[in-house]
């Protein structure tokens, strides 16, 4: 797998960011409420207006339409979205190494404490962090070779952070996925390891 570089990417409220993840690798971002964190990841997914350019290994994001970019470097935002009724209509299948096979949705979803009959349910039943965390798988079924979360474990009790922290560690580690995470848990950070970086006055500095 390939890691993933920022070169030089930019918004109006943010100076230009240079940041280099190996595959695999795991980068904390933190900073103030307001302070652009959520601007950068989604200026890396190409949702907003940006400057720069951002690599996949040695595929540029400009080469790639952004449908397919968002499949290899997936968002996960800290409000997920859905648009059909039901949960399973979120997830299609995708191509793997069986060609015909869907990935391993009922297993991430028993990692993360749900029955695979969560797949019937309506969107309308599931709480935020319920929400939250099929969004998650979500995301992996895509398969993808980044990963940006925004506050992915902000609105989970305990036990359900300790679900989404495992289950991330598990895909990066199999999948050498690199992964830049907004959070603002100290102890999240310390549980995970990987160097953490803050945003200050439009600024990304390393985290003393």
């Amino acid at each position: 797998m390939a890691g993933l570089r920022l070169d030089a990417i930019g918004h109006r409220l943010l100076a230009p960011v240079n940041l280099t993840l190996a595959a695999g690798e795991l980068v904390f971002l933190s900073g103030p409420s307001g302070s652009g964190k959520s601007l950068l990841l989604r200026a890396v997914a190409d949702l907003d207006p940006n400057a720069g350019e951002v690599w996949l290994g040695d595929a540029a994001r400009s080469a790639m339409t952004p449908p397919y970019w968002r499949r290899r470097v997936g968002l996960l935002p800290a409000e997920s979205f859905w648009w059909a009724e039901s949960v399973g209509e979120h997830f299609p299948v995708t191509k793997t190494a069986s060609a015909s096979a869907p990935p391993p949705i009922v297993g991430w979803l028993a990692q993360l404490g749900f029955d695979p009959d969560v797949l019937n349910w309506s969107i309308a039943r599931l709480s935020t962090g319920e929400r939250q965390r099929l969004a998650l798988v979500r995301l992996l079924s895509q398969e993808p070779e980044a990963l940006l979360l925004d506050e992915a474990t902000a609105n989970l009790d305990p036990a359900g952070r300790e679900r989404v922290e495992t289950l991330v560690e598990t895909y990066r580690r199999n999948a050498r996925c690199a992964v830049l995470w907004v959070s603002h848990d100290p102890g999240q950070r310390r549980r995970l390891g990987g160097r953490s970086y803050v945003i200050r006055d439009g600024r990304l500095e390393p985290e003393s």
